[in-house]
């Protein structure tokens, strides 16, 4: 059976994610900082009849609760398949390139940029194992910069100072890990889910959690012709890859 950790995962976007894995035959590992919120998540899957999951504390900000998480899952598989960095913050609002303040900025890279690198670093050597090992990195096209720059986009009054830069550096990141694995197995990608009717946007958006937690997992799922290090924004741009970056 193959398997899956998501970080985030006890409600929205990430728990829709491990519903849809779930049915398509991976046990998945439902990340959550807090283990309690976890639980109930998984309850309610079982519940509607899913039974091959399990959660897991995992607070992406804090090294030691990483750490503690990837003992707990080397107990049960030596394997992940695939990684899903979902787990992301606003940040709060407004959010003014001026003034913002450093600890919003400090608050929301440490869960948008470093807490993925944290994840990723701690988890490759499980996805090195898997014959098909994928890594979707949630992002959002308010990360691009041609987009946000263009008086005629739709997104072009709508700033985020400290949400969209680190969205952009996520990206940047992504982009250098399929890199340095673009002669394995791997795939990487970042994808974005759309706007999404979630506690996220307040329930206003565009997209259903079920459209946007399909495209995660269409690139959780990619074959091995499938693209890698590609941003990818369906509901925006027709084709994976690609938006005007």
């Amino acid at each position: 059976m193959k398997t899956a950790l998501i970080t985030g995962a006890n409600k929205g976007i990430g728990l829709e994610v491990a519903k849809q894995l779930t049915q398509k035959g991976f046990f998945v590992y439902v990340g959550s900082r807090n283990l309690e919120s976890g639980q109930a998540a998984v309850a309610k899957l079982k519940a509607d009849g899913l039974h091959n999951l399990e959660a897991v504390q995992l607070d992406v900000t804090d090294q030691a609760s990483v750490d503690a998480a990837a003992r707990v899952i080397s107990k049960k598989t030596e394997v992940l398949d695939v990684l899903i960095n979902n787990a992301g913050i606003s940040g709060g609002f407004p959010q003014s390139a001026l003034d913002a303040t450093m600890d919003q900025f400090r608050n929301v890279y440490e869960t948008n940029v470093f807490g993925i690198a944290r994840v990723t670093q701690a988890f490759i050597e499980f996805l090195k194992k898997s014959p098909v090992p994928r890594i979707v990195n949630v992002s959002t096209a308010m990360a691009s910069l041609t987009l946000a720059a263009d008086p005629a986009s739709s997104g072009y009054n709508y700033k985020l100072a400290v949400y969209q830069s680190s969205k952009a550096a996520l990206n940047m990141y992504t982009i250098n890990l399929a890199y340095e694995l673009r002669d394995t197995l791997f795939k990487i990608n970042m994808v974005c889910p759309g706007y999404t009717k979630t506690d996220f946007t307040n329930y206003q958006g565009t997209s259903t959690v079920q459209e946007a937690g399909a495209r995660i997992t269409k690139y959780a799922l990619t074959g091995p012709d499938g693209p890698t290090g590609k941003f990818i924004s369906e509901e925006y741009f027709p084709e994976p890859t690609s938006c005007p970056w």
